[in-house]
């Protein structure tokens, strides 16, 4: 029996920015540190964080006064942003800087009196944080059928923009139903879902056609972890999604002979190097990392954090 790694996997740009936000915010200003919602959506990731001194917390009522809040990597609505400063706190904004982009493209769309459809699921972050950029004027489509209910004040003037974790071929059949329906709506000039995301499904699309099964190491909230398990059975081959190498349950490998693995992008590399440890356990005889994209993007940290100014990808 072989494994074989994805290539990219695991951590993206974003994600390594938010968590080293943390990290520096505690080192510069001391344990406490709030963080609205789950820094990132997996549970390994946010006890570490949460040992060395960051409080995870629902809302900002939780925050007492002075405090040092950061902002989770799915982003944060504008009533939110206003409530932090109307009660003074001190506040790193861990935003995923892709996430920004679509926070940007919703305000300046709302400006010029365009209605704005969001593709995203309910009730994620994310998509309350972008669809809080707006008072009004802006929808929430999931599935196709969605879109034929929609009803919009005027056709004629009316954009979208999509969550940045989805898959990006049930995006595009979303997309294709509102340019149906409504043949003037205005689509980004950049497609939303991030390079992270693109290339992690890439990569399962190139990998599961060679394996018998895909398991991909990622937090059940986690959405893009959720879609590389969706593309890998899209693909026509068996997938599971475990949170940690315990997970696993030695029955599905079982007349295996090529097991495909793969991180979702708030997954950190230890996980992955836990997991092929336990398939060697297991009976696993070769390991070898695929051929994919190398992800080179870094982004800047917020001013007030000290030492390094960039944060680069980390995968493996």
């Amino acid at each position: 029996m072989e494994a074989v790694l994805a290539q990219p996997r695991g951590f993206c740009a974003g994600v390594d920015r938010a968590i080293a936000i943390v990290e520096r915010a505690i080192e510069r200003f001391g344990a406490p540190i709030y963080v609205r919602h789950e820094i990132v959506h997996n549970e390994y990731v946010v006890n570490s964080l949460r040992e060395k001194g960051a409080v995870f917390v629902d809302e900002l009522d939780e925050v007492p006064a002075g405090a040092t809040v950061v902002f989770s990597a799915h982003g944060v609505s504008r009533a939110v942003r206003d409530e932090a400063d109307r009660r003074g706190f001190r506040v790193f904004d861990a935003t995923c800087p892709l996430v920004t982009k679509v926070h940007v493209e919703v305000a300046k769309e709302r400006r010029e009196g365009l209605d704005v459809v969001m593709i995203g699921h309910a009730g994620h972050p994310e998509v309350e944080g972008t669809m809080g950029q707006a008072d009004a004027g802006i929808h929430l489509v999931e599935t196709v059928e969605d879109v034929a209910r929609l009803e919009v004040a005027d056709p004629a003037r009316l954009a979208y923009v999509t969550q940045t974790t989805l898959s990006v071929d049930d995006c595009r059949e979303v997309i294709d139903a509102l340019k149906r329906r409504f043949p003037a709506i205005r689509e980004p000039k950049k497609q939303d879902i991030c390079y992270a995301t693109q290339n992690r499904q890439d990569a399962v699309k190139f990998m599961a056609p060679q394996c018998d099964l895909v398991i991909v190491i990622g937090s059940p909230s986690s959405s893009n972890s959720s879609r590389l398990r969706e593309v890998a059975e899209k693909m026509g081959c068996e997938a599971r999604m475990i949170r940690n190498a315990d997970e696993l349950d030695p029955a599905w490998l079982e007349g295996r002979r090529r097991v495909g693995v793969t991180a979702g992008a708030s997954a950190p590399e230890l996980l992955v190097t836990e997991l092929v440890e336990r398939l060697r356990s297991l009976g696993v005889g070769s390991v070898r990392a695929l051929d994919g994209a190398q992800e080179q993007l870094t982004f800047p940290l917020p001013r007030g954090l000290s030492g390094k100014t960039a944060v680069a990808d980390s995968d493996g």
